[in-house]
C-alpha cells in the first residue's frame, strides 16, 4: 500500500511515520532464525501497523524486538533515530525538503567517533530507508539517496572531489550561455537563472523558488533573501551589471503566481530537472565535458573559486548555507598554493 509522501499535518509526525512503515518492514523481512519469543514480535508488529503515539513508543518498541532476538533491528533504528531528531531540530515543515546534502550534514555531524563499520551501517540504513519512500510514497516523488559523495569513510568508499569548472572553462561557458539559442520567450528566463546560480553558489532548489521581494537593489549590487534548507535565511549578494539586462527582459514577460521570480509558461515554478538539462546542453554546446554535468556543479564551481581566491572556508559555509563546517573542506582540496607547499617540503634536503 501507498501513501501521501506528507502523510501527517505535522513534520514530525510524518518522519515517525515513514520510520515505523520502514522498520515493521524490516521486522518482517530480517532474518528471524534466533527469536526466541515470537509472540512478542509479532506484537511489536502490530503496534507498528497501528501507529505510535511519540518518538519514545517507537524506540521501546525497537528494543523489545531487539530483546526478542530480532538482532539486526537496531542496525536500521539506531541510526534513524538519530536522524529523526537532526532534521526535526531544522525546522523542516515537508519530506520534500530533504535532500542528499541534508543527509550527508548529518552523517558528517552525529558519525564522527564512530567505526567505519558503524558509519557503513549508517549509510546503508540512509539509502535503504529513502529507497523504501521513494517505493512506497504514492507522490512518485523519489530522494535517489545514494551517499557516493559522502567523505566519512577511508578508503574506496571516502568522498568523491566535486566536479567544477576552471576559470578558462567559466568563461567560455558564460559565452555560450549568453548566445545560446533560447526560444525568444523564455531565453531572458534562463540566462538569468543560471547565472543566479553561478553568481552566488546557491542551490537550485533554492534559485527555483525565489519570489520577486527576495531581490532587494542597493547601489551597484543585488541582496538576495534565500530561504535555505530548515526555512533557515541567508543573504547573498550579486552584482548587478551581471544580470540586470536579463532581469528587466524578463519581468517584462514574466507571468507568475505567488511573487514567484521565476516560472514557466503555465506561471509554475520550474524543475531542478530542467535547470539541469539547460545546463548541459550549454556545456556541450561549448564543449566543455564534465563526470558531472548537471545545475549543481555551478554551486561546486562558485564555491570552488570562493575558496581558492579567499582562502576563507566560514565564507565558502555562510555563503553556501551548510549546517557544518565540516561539508564546506571538501573545497580546501583545490588550494594549489597549499598542496605545492607540500610538494616543495624536501626541496631544501635535496
Amino acid at each position: 500500500m501507498k501513501y501521501a509522501l506528507d502523510f501527517k499535518d505535522d513534520f514530525a509526525q510524518t518522519l515517525r511515520f515513514w520510520i515505523e512503515r520502514y522498520i515493521r518492514f524490516k521486522l518482517t523481512s530480517l532474518s528471524n532464525r534466533q527469536v526466541k519469543d515470537q509472540e512478542k514480535l509479532s506484537q511489536v508488529i502490530r503496534a507498528l501497523t497501528l501507529g505510535t503515539k511519540d518518538m519514545d513508543e517507537l524506540t521501546k518498541l525497537a528494543k523489545t524486538a531487539r530483546n526478542a532476538g530480532l538482532i539486526g533491528v537496531n542496525t536500521y533504528f539506531k541510526p534513524l533515530e538519530k536522524l529523526y531528531y537532526y532534521l526535526n531540530n531544522l525546522g523542516l515543515a515537508s519530506m520534500k525538503e530533504i535532500d542528499e546534502e541534508m543527509i550527508i550534514d548529518f552523517l558528517t555531524s552525529t558519525t564522527g567517533g564512530l567505526s567505519d563499520a558503524t558509519k557503513k551501517n549508517y549509510r546503508i540504513a540512509m539509502i535503504n530507508f529513502f529507497a523504501y519512500i521513494d517505493k512506497n510514497n504514492e507522490d512518485s516523488h523519489i530522494y535517489a539517496i545514494e551517499l557516493k559523495n559522502w567523505g566519512g569513510l577511508r578508503g574506496k568508499a571516502g568522498q568523491k572531489l566535486p566536479v567544477y569548472m576552471t576559470e578558462e572553462e567559466i568563461a567560455r561557458f558564460l559565452h555560450a550561455l549568453q548566445t545560446y539559442p533560447f526560444r525568444s520567450d523564455v531565453a531572458a528566463r534562463n540566462r538569468l537563472v543560471i547565472k543566479i546560480i553561478l553568481y552566488t553558489g546557491i542551490r537550485v532548489s533554492e534559485a527555483i523558488n525565489l519570489k520577486v521581494k527576495d531581490i532587494i537593489p542597493q547601489d551597484n549590487v543585488f541582496m538576495l533573501k534565500i530561504v535555505g534548507k530548515g526555512n533557515k535565511i541567508r543573504v547573498v549578494m550579486i552584482k548587478s551589471d551581471k544580470i540586470k539586462n536579463d532581469l528587466d527582459e524578463w519581468m517584462q514577460k514574466r507571468r507568475c503566481e505567488d511573487g514567484l521570480l521565476l516560472c514557466n509558461s503555465r506561471g509554475k515554478p520550474l524543475t531542478q530537472a530542467y535547470i539541469s538539462r539547460i545546463v548541459e546542453q550549454i556545456l556541450l554546446s561549448c564543449g566543455i565535458k564534465k563526470e558531472k554535468n548537471g545545475a549543481h556543479m555551478l554551486r561546486h564551481t562558485f564555491a570552488t573559486l570562493l575558496y581558492n581566491k579567499s582562502k576563507d572556508l566560514v565564507l565558502v559555509q555562510e555563503s553556501l548555507g551548510h549546517a557544518s563546517l565540516d561539508t564546506s573542506r571538501i573545497y580546501t582540496h583545490f588550494d594549489k598554493e597549499r598542496l605545492y607547499k607540500a610538494a616543495s617540503i624536501l626541496d631544501d634536503i635535496e
